[in-house]
């Protein structure tokens, strides 16, 4: 596969589009199966989810709910470090089951310092499912309950994942070279 440039830097293709849905496909078994019987709320958090989110929604075999919200911590490439809610959640979660769907999960951060805020609703259960981990970056400890593939430390593009604003819109995922 060609290696692109998005903005001043060139990223070499990392997962293909057929590796993803195939992935994506086998969550939403799983998670079909450990919600069987129940109508879970999806918590997606925006912007960089909402490609993976919609995608893992279509494959689910349950009743289930979904909504959006907001949160930021990344500026270009780096982290900020500060955690932003742009968009607050509306619904009431108490007594409901919650799965937060997140794009990637490095150092934690955005989740650690969100997570308090959902279980504070107090949830009937808060799973995380996350399409992307990278464990060597994690910085605060999260139970990541679904993972759709754990990737080195390198920064990535794509499938809802941008840099500085482009890169959202490619099917597959890419990696900086």
């Amino acid at each position: 596969m060609p290696i692109i440039k998005v903005h001043d830097k060139s990223f070499d293709t990392y997962l293909s589009e057929e590796v993803i849905q195939n992935r994506i496909k086998e969550m939403a078994a799983e998670i079909s199966r450990d919600y069987a019987g129940k109508r879970p709320l999806f918590i997606a958090i925006l912007n960089g989810s909402f490609m993976f989110a919609a995608d893992l929604f279509k494959h689910l075999s349950i009743n289930a709910e979904i909504c959006f919200i907001k949160l930021a911590s990344y500026k270009g490439m780096k982290s900020s470090g500060n955690v932003v809610t742009s968009i607050g959640l509306e619904d009431d979660l108490f007594g409901k089951d919650v799965v937060i769907v997140e794009d990637i999960v490095d150092t934690g951060k955005t989740l650690h310092n969100f997570l308090p805020k959902l279980l504070h609703q107090q949830p009937k259960s808060l799973k995380i499912a996350s399409l992307l981990h990278k464990p060597e970056a994690t910085e605060y400890p999260l139970q990541l309950d679904y993972i759709g593939f754990d990737i080195p430390n390198k920064f990535v593009v794509g499938y809802g994942l941008d840099y500085d604003g482009l890169g959202r819109n490619l099917k597959e995922i890419y990696q900086l070279v």
